[in-house]
């Protein structure tokens, strides 16, 4: 039984680098700490070449490609994204800005004729989700979602696992996840920049792992709830940074997606257990537990484990863990984004799975501040993605 089930899952892993006849020109739009991973790895490229940085911040864009060995002499460096895309002929960009920002500097480069590789997470509402896809659709460009652990062998099991039906139809899920202390700082913790805490920080993360897992079903109501009893108070973080805390730091919902399949939510940047537990998928045929970490971000806390029924005997099958991709998975992350504009492949990560995700995000917000449970599938109503 073990080595027939193995055997169905064999790991990929996208070819490094394209080679092209000219340079792929990219800019990076917010010089902040996400940005480093993107800068990093596009140091890394040889078909790439980055010319044009923007941050608010004076002489902050400047510092940053010094700090990183950037040649100072070949980038552009602009006070605003619209000046970048004013002034500047990019093949693609990375939007590395606050939460706050995402939807605006996206919509300004995709109506520039500008691809975009978006970080996480996708926008603060659904509302705003919906215009960058309508932007994305008129523009003809690509738009791809900042998820790294897409790219992790162990996320792409999860998902053929599923689509292989050794579970049989999934009706259940619960996602673990969180942190017992993990809360960060900068623009992180206030509404005016975030919008949202740890909802978008992690959960968006838990949210992609088992939802591209089952095929990204329409979610239809939410029941949420949110929290922030450890990010204001002094007793478990930097005085300074609880004092202007005012986003959430604990949520839960309880999701309904099409094809009757529920989904139970939990994410946290603190709490007062090590974890809420493993991620685990329960189908008709056989389930799948996905091992937490306490710092979690995103990724497998150990071997999975899949459970069968075989000739009346309950089984389990321990699943050998997947070695690291080359590079690392923002390096994926970011070479995924340029070999799909490169050869006009489909978005690595597409804007259409993640409304989803920011819908469910979102209806979490406002299923805890009504207190009751919504109904989010009417956003999706005449949409057409």
């Amino acid at each position: 039984m073990s080595d027939q089930v193995l055997n169905q899952f064999t790991p990929t892993v996208e070819t490094k680098q394209e080679k092209a006849a000219s340079k792929f020109r990219y800019g990076i739009i917010g010089t902040g700490w996400i940005a480093e991973a993107h800068a990093t790895s596009l140091l890394e490229m040889d078909d790439v070449e980055v010319v044009a940085m923007a941050d608010l911040i004076p002489g902050k864009a400047e510092a940053f490609a010094v700090k990183w060995g950037f040649d100072k002499s070949k980038i552009n460096f602009y006070p605003s994204h619209k000046e970048m895309l004013d002034n500047e002929q990019l093949d693609g960009v990375s939007v590395c800005t606050y939460n706050a920002t995402h939807a605006e500097c996206t919509i300004y480069a995709l109506n520039k004729g500008v691809n975009v590789l978006l970080e996480k997470p996708f926008t603060v509402t659904t509302e705003e989700a919906i215009e960058v896809l309508k932007a994305e659709k008129k523009s003809g460009k690509l738009l791809t979602i900042g998820f790294q652990p897409r790219m992790d062998l162990n996320m792409q099991e999860i998902k053929k696992i599923v689509e292989s039906g050794e579970l049989g139809k999934v009706y259940y899920i619960r996602i673990g996840g969180g942190r017992r202390r993990g809360i960060p700082n900068s623009t992180f913790i206030e509404k005016k920049t975030a919008g949202i805490g740890a909802l978008g920080d992690i959960g968006c993360y838990a949210l992609d792992m088992v939802l591209n897992a089952i095929g990204y079903p329409k979610p239809l109501t939410v029941s949420g709830y949110k929290s922030a009893y450890f990010g204001p108070n002094p007793k478990y973080n930097n005085p300074a940074d609880a004092k202007r805390f005012d986003v959430d730091d604990f949520a839960a919902g309880f999701i309904r997606l099409e094809g009757d399949i529920v989904v139970d939510f939990i994410t946290s940047w603190a709490s007062h257990i090590n974890t809420p537990g493993d991620t685990i998928i329960l189908g008709t045929e056989g389930a799948l537990r996905i091992p937490s970490t306490e710092c979690w971000n995103g990724s497998v806390g150990g071997n999975m484990t899949l459970y069968k029924d075989v000739a009346g005997l309950m089984t389990e099958v321990k699943l050998p863990l997947c070695p690291d991709v080359p590079g690392g998975l923002f390096y994926q992350k970011v070479r995924s984004f340029i070999n799909a504009v490169r050869q006009g492949l489909p978005a690595p990560v597409p804007s259409s799975q993640i409304l989803y995700n920011q819908a469910i995000i979102d209806g979490i917000v406002k299923s805890s501040e009504l207190g009751r449970e919504i109904d989010i599938s009417a956003a999706f109503e005449g949409l057409d993605i």
